[in-house]
């Protein structure tokens, strides 16, 4: 398979995962701005699920510009991936309905666990295309990718002293991810020279 049909179908699984996210939301009953508190936590549990999403989407993007080949092992790994942010509007609706109870916002733990376990494993996949190549020269240690998990764990365990105390670990993960990784940046302009996208 061609590696732009695999970024097409994952990039249209995204904006589903998005739109039924944002169909999701409550309107406020009433024609006031005040009506707007009625809806704080759908606001709040949709922006994070939206800015997750929009990493998984941006470093998937980063991902295949530095792989020049998929196989079999590669479109499973990554419906794997899709599978469990296929979910985030389930249990984002689910936190949003419950103000964020405990255990809805321990599955909603899981979810952001699970999603990065599986991204973790779709680049193990695709190193083990081209050992030593140029998405192993970007990753490095991975740091993040290595203590994601850890932090998601830690985020889901402390639902059990207080929900908001999760929130606030999985927003961390979250703003960890927004900062830029320079390294992977670097190598894909060394590789497509201008940063352009490698011709299919």
């Amino acid at each position: 398979m061609r590696r732009s049909r695999l970024e097409a179908f994952s990039d249209g699984v995204l904006a589903i995962v998005i739109t039924i996210m944002v169909l999701e939301l409550h309107r406020p009953e009433g024609p006031h701005f005040a009506d707007l508190a009625e809806s704080w936590n759908g606001l709040l549990s949709y922006a994070i699920s939206f800015v997750y999403v929009g990493i998984y989407w941006n470093n998937h993007h980063h991902l295949f510009q530095l792989v020049r080949q998929v196989d079999g092992m590669v479109l499973w790994a990554n419906l794997h991936l899709l599978f469990w942010l296929s979910l985030l509007p389930f249990t984002t609706a689910w936190t949003d309905e419950t103000h964020f109870a405990q255990d809805p916002t321990m599955v909603y733990g899981v979810n952001l666990l699970m999603a990065g376990v599986a991204y973790y494993l779709l680049q193990l996949t695709l190193k083990r295309l081209d050992p030593h190549g140029h998405l192993d020269r970007a990753l490095g240690a991975d740091l993040k990718g290595r203590s994601s998990p850890v932090l998601y764990v830690i985020g889901i365990l402390a639902a059990l002293v207080s929900t908001w105390l999760s929130v606030a670990v999985f927003v961390g993960v979250a703003a960890m991810w927004l900062v830029p990784d320079r390294r992977v940046e670097r190598t894909i302009a060394e590789v497509h020279g201008d940063g352009s996208p490698e011709p299919l």
